[in-house]
């Protein structure tokens, strides 16, 4: 076979993985408590390592030229954005880097309900009352319940999460720790999800931000440098594959023709 042909493939496919990820990242760079991704890339051992196989049939040269690359486990940086003062009563903002607003989430197929996470504290009052946040999920009070608030009169958010309505505290927002934030996944919505084990703490006296929004985590600049890197990668390893493809219709056309 042609490994070059083989490591280069493998170029392609990381680098265009690379791309969609950072792709996605400038795409939500106004999106309110937004986390990047990070793309991780790993070195793939040779084949001879990677199956085991026997010494014998081993190739000196091949094994110093590696086995290409390989997408790497993909993480979330969870480093908080810039605050931004919105003047809105209602917007409140995380500025810990490991805590997040519970949110209830009802899943479309089954109908059950479950626990979310999230950073986007712009929150408005439903039409029956309940607390939600712009994508229609039910914000949570400390025991798991959705927050009622009566439409009688306006109401505020203090900075400790509680919900203030003709001078008194009717409710008051959940905001949990999360110390190990890796057991956290994204789920789409801008919500974050976790397994089996509960990793929330709730905070009894959080520190929020009123009238205020967390900003993007996903720097433009940087994102868009990433991009066009991992672009440019792609399109050289495809250049090579081009390449490569050239040399064998060379070898079998030209240096391989019985005269």
């Amino acid at each position: 076979m042609n490994y070059g042909l083989y490591l280069s493939a493998s170029g392609v496919l990381t680098n265009l993985y690379r791309q969609d990820v950072f792709a996605n990242n400038l795409a939500n760079v106004e999106t309110v408590g937004f986390k990047p991704d990070l793309a991780a890339v790993r070195q793939r051992d040779p084949e001879t390592i990677e199956d085991a196989l026997d010494f014998d049939v081993s190739n000196e040269l091949l094994e110093k030229l590696g086995g290409g690359v390989l997408a790497g486990p993909q993480r979330i940086d969870f480093q908080p954005g810039a605050i931004e003062i919105t003047g809105n009563p209602h917007d409140v903002a995380l500025t810990d880097r490991n805590s997040f607003f519970a949110i209830q989430y009802v899943d479309a197929n089954t109908g059950e309900t479950g626990v979310r996470l999230s950073r986007d504290g712009r929150f408005t009052r439903h039409a029956d009352g309940t607390l939600v946040q712009p994508n229609g999920h039910a914000v949570l009070d400390p025991n798991d319940r959705p927050i009622v608030i009566d439409d009688s009169a306006p109401f505020t958010i203090s900075d400790s999460g509680e919900v203030i309505q003709n001078g008194e505290a009717v409710a008051r927002v959940q905001v949990a720790n999360v110390a190990d934030t890796s057991v956290l996944h994204k789920e789409g919505e801008n919500l974050f999800g976790f397994g089996q084990n509960d990793p929330r703490e709730i905070i009894e006296t959080p520190r929020l931000e009123t009238r205020a929004l967390e900003t993007s985590a996903a720097d433009p600049i940087r994102t868009l440098m990433r991009l066009t890197s991992a672009s440019k990668a792609a399109m050289g390893n495809a250049r090579m594959i081009q390449y490569q493809d050239l040399l064998m219709d060379r070898a079998i056309n030209t240096l391989g023709r019985v005269a």
